[in-house]
């Protein structure tokens, strides 16, 4: 973990025309540099941020396209990740033994992994890292060392204070929509600080691109019908981007309406 935030800390620190080389022409086959909001859509308020993101499983598909700037890189990231899924993998097998699921099929969960780097902000009343948000995948496994990340719960953000190699894991989007609203997904934010620059790595834990997400059905009954439509990521995310990445709304979007009243 500590060796995985380091070599993150060195790719932000190579030249920004450098770091640019490694930005694939599509980004869904590759890895994506960029700087702000990136392909999302237009903010009320500046991003101050620097992000590389790459997916990562199964990891002999995608190791030839991770950084090889730093020297580290590779060698760093690629067993990192492998051990972060490990460690989602028995996450999930938990929560679908709560929820009284025994025959979800783990072999084929994606692993995309995001590091940001968030410099000293001159003026942080005027910039957030990460707006406030839903993650749209199952869960969002978060490495920080530095404060930064936030919750809204109770009408009011709250911080969440990083401890040693810690974990923070957020329940996403995909995941109350399985659970049928069982789980409910966590809207957090990055606020910046003008002391210096803080790294954090982001895992998120996904489906398959080819699978429908949709409330499973031992747990819906005529007592307790399905929050929310059917969907796969794909069209997830072009709702999402259609409605200037606006996670609240798009949420909205794909409950049922009988159920969004209530």
């Amino acid at each position: 973990m500590i060796d995985a935030v380091n070599v993150g800390k060195e790719f932000f620190s190579m030249p920004a025309e450098e770091m640019e080389n490694f930005a694939a022409k599509d980004s869904r086959k590759g890895c994506k540099v960029y700087t702000g909001s990136g392909n999302y859509g237009s903010d009320d308020f500046g991003l101050w941020r620097d992000t590389l993101q790459h997916p990562c499983h199964p990891l002999e598909k995608w190791t030839n396209i991770f950084p090889d700037k730093p020297a580290g890189y590779r060698g760093t990231i690629g067993p990192y990740t492998v051990e972060v899924r490990k460690l989602g993998i028995r996450i999930l097998d938990m929560i679908y033994e709560g929820l009284g699921l025994t025959e979800e099929n783990y072999d084929y969960h994606d692993l995309l992994l995001t590091i940001h780097n968030y410099p000293a902000c001159p003026d942080p009343s005027s910039a957030l890292g990460v707006s406030g948000h839903r993650d749209a995948n199952l869960i969002t496994i978060i490495q920080q060392d530095i404060y930064g990340l936030q919750l809204f719960k109770d009408g009011q953000w709250i911080g969440v204070e990083p401890l040693p190699n810690a974990f923070g894991i957020p329940i996403s989007f995909s995941m109350e929509v399985i659970s049928n609203g069982k789980l409910r997904s966590a809207v957090h934010r990055v606020v910046t600080n003008s002391a210096c620059f803080r790294t954090s790595l982001v895992n998120f834990v996904n489906c398959p691109s080819d699978r429908l997400i949709e409330p499973v059905k031992s747990l819906v009954s005529p007592s307790n019908p399905p929050a929310f439509g059917a969907f796969h990521m794909e069209e997830y995310l072009e709702v999402l981007f259609g409605n200037n990445s606006d996670s609240e709304v798009t949420g909205e979007y794909f409950k049922i309406k009988s159920q969004a009243s209530k």
